[in-house]
């Protein structure tokens, strides 16, 4: 029973957010966001890149109503196996058809303090913090966030789950709560399932705002190079109807692969 129950309370862990009340959102912020494949959509998984290991990636999004397009680079690096920098810098064009800029760009530090054991779940803290950088109507005049993570895998299935408190540099919004579950099911050697779902008190809100169910795949496209897609659907009231995610994540430098000459003796 124990090794069936993780999945299932990513599901009912977010039961209740669908009963707060509806809100148009001016403009709704990105943040900081996990790399390729330590991670689902915008879901964080405690796992973190292999010691002197980078990954970059790009990433776009489109969104219907409200209609918009997103263009993304975010970059990683891991000075110590449990230790990980990294930042997102997003750009936002055609909101509502008529404005385009930058978001705010946003640096974060992710640490693993607990390591998953046979029952227990791997554990990590999140410290993300952006300067004021973005043109005004996508900006919150900078923030400052803290988060935890927490992942467990069982068999082929990767489960996560995430809380993060962002406080933005505009005291006139309010302070942001983020709760997202994700999982990842390793289909086949180069290939996942992934579904999340993603929660939102947002910046505009003193309730939960966003309810949004996301689904896709990720296959490695090569030995270093992950492709990421996906389709998400607000739960709450269809805004947006629907957005779509496309990335593409390189971590470096590539495995050497080992090659061991046999050779036979006379």
């Amino acid at each position: 029973m124990k090794r069936n129950f993780f999945p299932f309370l990513l599901l009912a862990f977010f039961v209740f957010l669908g009963r707060s009340s509806s809100f148009a959102v001016p403009f709704e912020q990105s943040g900081l966001q996990p790399l390729a494949p330590n991670g689902v959509f915008s879901t964080f998984g405690a796992s973190t890149l292999e010691a002197g290991k980078a990954s970059a990636a790009v990433g776009f999004e489109m969104a219907k109503e409200p209609d918009f397009y997103r263009y993304s680079g975010h970059f990683a690096y891991a000075p110590t196996d449990s230790f990980e920098i990294s930042a997102s810098a997003p750009y936002v064009s055609d909101w509502e058809g008529k404005r385009s800029g930058f978001e705010d760009i946003v640096f974060g530090a992710r640490h693993r303090f607990f390591s998953e054991g046979k029952y227990g779940p791997a554990v990590a803290y999140l410290i993300e913090v952006s300067p004021k950088s973005g043109r005004k109507e996508f900006s919150t005049d900078g923030h400052f966030g803290a988060g935890i993570i927490v992942s467990k895998r069982v068999g082929p299935v990767a489960g996560h789950l995430n809380f993060i408190y962002s406080i933005p540099g505009d005291r006139a919004l309010e302070n942001q709560i983020v709760l997202s579950g994700g999982l990842d099911f390793s289909a086949g050697h180069k290939f996942k399932i992934l579904g999340e779902v993603y929660a939102k008190k947002s910046y505009y809100e003193s309730k939960f705002d966003k309810v949004e169910a996301r689904v896709g795949y990720r296959f490695l496209t090569t030995e270093n190079l992950f492709t990421t897609f996906g389709v998400g659907f607000d739960l709450k009231d269809s805004t947006p109807e629907y957005r779509l995610f496309l990335s593409f994540t390189g971590v470096f430098p590539e495995n050497k692969r080992v090659i061991k000459k046999i050779t036979e003796e006379e």
